[in-house]
């Protein structure tokens, strides 16, 4: 559900912000809080995922403040977390320092509040980093004058320590209140008791541990009220309070008498609620594990040598053109090229590729990726956020946040879910106390059994952890979903269209053939090098990789001008030269002679790409050129082709070298001569045969065409602007990919459909036995159907969770081919570890554990009951 206020605001005047919200665990309440987010003055659009316990806001920050959007979260009866940092700070000697750097700090923009110390010289400092990040705190420190000496880890994770912390003081409420509702249970046993001492007994028993146990419930109940609305937190509190305050009526003798005794029902009810959150929250808790991981792959330190000295600095330090030294066995802390040395590196983190790959000078290296067993030097490009692991964490925590369309089935439902089954209740209560004549006893237990039993919890649930658990999964195997639309749309494509440069081939083409009709190769290699060496066109490279092998040295060139798409003209030594494609060369007005003509038809149908050479009105020659097809483009097609998706190719080369090219990948589908932007055009008129279009490309000129597509697919070898247009990258130059990303969606969907069967099923089912549909057959306690909700959330969540085991079939040749046999699976993200080479691993009862990163290993160290095999 999404509320939009003030669309009409200048667009330099929004602010986009991330709040984490605690106490979330229903539908209702996710409404609650954007009810509240939306009503501020100044908000301009809130968006509350309850699977992440999220909320996106973009607000007018000259109208609302931080604090203002913390306090409305506050006033719905939730509350707002914050990251933590601890900060070492230099250069402090007396109190005035301290309110320096204290100053300095609360006034960035995202900073909720600082406290420094001076004797351990620590800044405890609450940010949002949606706003405000590590280095934009050490600049600050910095300009006040002081130095910023890191940060202590340790203290980062504070936040997850005192939900631990929280979850264990919750559980022992739990404990007390069951033990204590089976002792009120057990004293009306009690042969021969004085039922007005037992009552007073139990009252007393009651009152403070139900306080004690379920004032979380009623303070979300009473926010939710003040804000006008009704959530599941209302409902239980009614539930809880008609049963407590009928015992204490009944205690003293006040309209009620001692047959209204619901002592026991009230704390067991309560115990069973407070059971069912303590059970969603920590199943909750291990949906976003692929961002934990993520996470823990960032390095702490870099070993950078400026002016000829190495030192270790916080990797926050690091700026592009820093020279880093990586050693084996070391993470290497941003992206960056190799300088000199080679190793092989495990990227399996990041990319999902299962074996290590060598990287020597020239190559790119990614920061979060693990040296193997070599060493070498590197010169870093991209650091903070602008690094390929920073930018996935990112793409895949705002994936994991969107809602596909399917969501607003349920959103639909959980609006009228309250009002229905409180009419449900209260005419349930009627019709047995009123038309059956049944006593008060019944007709008030089967009014509460019904407030309780019903669950919208697991409909508000049963999308958002199936696609934050999703999407995870992919970014583990190297496919990251942008957004949960494209999960609906992937059971609906019929056409996937490839771009063939650099998508079907790799896009390095080599010169194969030079042929000359002047009887001079090198002249017409030079002439061609002289104009291609003023194109950016991936064919360039070729003619002058050529062109430097042979030796020959481009001529100067005047006139120049680039025809987009077919080629390029230029004066070379007084005469007109140009170069392109036949169609080019034959628009210029010049003709071929027939043994000419043969042996460029001849080059075509051997799948090349032929450009010709002219000098004035004489065709000189032609130079063949070929792109090598990706071994895997085949298969890829023909797995697209078993889903039922027809594949098809676009490319600006001519109709028999693309013929050439797709009759070698399985492809019917050819649409040749098309210029760059004419992919767009192509992908408009696939849509408009009625046909629902994937478009796979990886270049600038993809871009269009990738954002027309109902899902756009960018190969994550591709340009930076490709992979912004696309809805689903692919870390992994791999078209094996593809299929393996649209049969992880289709999957996703598919326990999106199963979880919202189950939790309309469960309610459908429930709620008519709770009413008493089946009495005398079956009579439904408030306490069953306490537990009955406690469990509907959790098996929601747990069929979620099935997805981390998901491996798509497309990719499971690969796991049979041997790549991932002697490894071990790292039991926190499902990825493969190879135990010879893995550098965090923990015994428990006698067994060794073995992890892909330390945010894995912390995890299972937290709990590692909770992962034991």
């Amino acid at each position: 559900m999404v509320l939009k206020r003030g669309s009409c605001m200048a667009e330099e005047n929004k602010k986009e912000i991330e709040l984490e919200i605690s106490g979330m665990h229903c539908a209702t309440c996710a409404v609650t809080v954007e009810k509240s987010l939306s009503s501020t003055p100044g908000v301009m659009e809130s968006k509350v995922n309850l699977a992440t316990g999220k909320a996106r806001v973009l607000y007018d920050p000259s109208q609302v403040s931080v604090s203002d959007l913390t306090g409305a979260v506050e006033k719905s009866g939730f509350s707002v977390r914050f990251e933590k940092a601890v900060i070492k700070v230099g250069g402090m000697t007396c109190a005035s320092c301290v309110q320096t750097v204290q100053k300095a700090l609360q006034t960035i923009d995202g900073v909720i509040s600082a406290d420094v110390n001076l004797s351990n010289e620590r800044a405890y400092v609450t940010y949002n980093p949606s706003l405000v990040d590590i280095k934009k705190i050490r600049d600050v420190i910095h300009n006040a004058g002081y130095q910023f000496l890191g940060t202590d880890h340790d203290e980062i994770d504070e936040s997850e320590k005192l939900r631990e912390i929280e979850l264990k003081k919750q559980f022992f409420k739990i404990i007390i209140g069951f033990s204590l509702s089976l002792v009120l249970m057990g004293m009306m046993y009690i042969p021969d008791h004085d039922m007005h001492l037992m009552s007073y007994v139990q009252f007393l028993i009651t009152t403070p541990v139900l306080f004690w146990l379920g004032t979380p419930i009623f303070r979300a109940a009473f926010g939710a009220l003040r804000n006008k609305t009704l959530n599941m937190d209302v409902m239980y509190a009614m539930g809880i309070s008609v049963a407590y305050l009928a015992s204490v009526l009944g205690t003293f003798s006040i309209i009620l008498d001692m047959n209204m005794l619901f002592y026991e029902t009230a704390l067991m009810l309560t115990a069973f609620l407070s059971l069912g959150r303590y059970l969603e929250a920590r199943a909750k808790g291990r949906t976003s594990s692929a961002i934990t991981s993520l996470i823990g792959l960032q390095a702490d330190s870099a070993s950078v040598i400026r002016d000829g000295v190495e030192k270790d600095i916080p990797v926050q330090e690091v700026i592009p053109g820093d020279i880093i030294r990586m050693k084996p066995g070391g993470r290497i802390p941003v992206d960056g090229i190799v300088v000199s040395g080679s190793s092989y590196v495990d990227e399996s983190m990041v990319t999902g590729e299962p074996l290590a790959v060598l990287r020597e000078p020239g190559q790119e290296v990614i920061g979060g990726t693990l040296v193997t067993n070599g060493a070498f030097i590197y010169k870093a490009t991209r650091v903070g956020s602008d690094t390929m692991l920073a930018r996935i964490i990112r793409l895949v925590e705002e994936a994991q946040g969107s809602r596909p369309p399917v969501q607003r089935l349920a959103d639909y439902a959980v609006t009228w879910f309250i009002p229905v089954v409180l009419l449900i209740a209260f005419l349930a209560f009627l019709y047995w106390y009123g038309i059956r004549g049944m006593d008060l006893r019944f007709s008030l237990q089967t009014l509460i059994a019904v407030l309780v039993v019903a669950c919208p919890c697991a409909l508000g649930l049963a999308t958002p952890t199936a696609v934050t658990v999703g999407i995870g999964r992919g970014a583990e195997l190297g496919i990251l979903i942008r957004n949960g639309s494209v999960l609906e749309i992937a059971d609906k494509i019929t056409v996937a269209l490839f771009d063939k440069t650099g998508t079907i081939t790799k896009g390095k083409p080599v010169v194969t053939d030079v042929d000359s009709f002047i009887g001079n190769p090198r002249l017409l290699l030079s002439m061609a090098a002289s104009l291609e060496i003023l194109s950016d066109h991936p064919i360039s490279s070729a003619i002058l990789a050529k062109a430097h092998h042979e030796g020959i040295e481009p001529a100067e060139v005047t006139s120049f001008q680039n025809i987009s798409g077919s080629g390029l003209s230029g004066t070379i030594s007084g005469g007109v030269v140009r170069l392109g494609t036949r169609d080019f060369i034959v628009s210029e007005g010049i003709s071929f002679v027939s043994n000419e003509e043969e042996l460029v038809t001849r080059r075509e149908r051997e799948g090349k790409t032929t450009i010709l050479i002219s000098r004035d009105d004489q065709i000189l020659g032609l130079i063949s050129i070929a792109d090598q097809v990706k071994p895997e483009a085949e298969r890829a097609v023909r797995l697209l082709k078993e889903m039922g998706i027809r594949s098809g190719m676009v490319t600006g080369d001519n109709q028999i070298t693309a013929d050439a090219v797709a009759s070698m990948v399985g492809i019917t589908d050819i649409f040749a001569r098309v210029l760059p932007e004419g992919k767009e055009d192509q992908v408009i008129q696939i849509q408009n045969n009625g046909n629902v279009v994937a478009f796979i490309g990886d270049g600038i000129n993809d871009a269009p065409a990738l954002a027309r597509a109902d899902t756009g697919i960018a190969i994550g070898s591709g340009t930076d602007i490709a992979i912004e247009s696309a809805d689903v990258v692919l870390v992994r130059d791999s078209l094996i990919h593809i299929p393996a990303a649209l049969q992880l969606a289709r999957k996703v969907m598919g326990r999106i459909r199963l979880n919202l069967f189950w939790a309309f099923a469960y309610n459908i089912v429930l709620i008519p036995l709770a009413a008493g549909i089946l009495y005398p057959v079956i009579t439904f306690r408030p306490e069953y159907g306490a537990l009955a909700m406690a469990f509907s959330s959790v098996t929601v969540i747990s069929l979620s969770l099935l997805l981390k085991q998901y491996t798509p079939p497309a990719l499971m040749q690969e796991m049979k081919s041997g790549m991932y046999m002697n490894k071990e699976i790292d039991p926190i993200c499902g990825m493969s570890v190879d135990p010879n080479t893995a550098q965090f691993k923990s015994t428990y009862e006698g067994k060794t554990y073995y992890f892909c990163n330390k945010g894995c290993k912390d995890t299972f160290d937290k709990n590692p009951e909770q992962y034991k095999k």
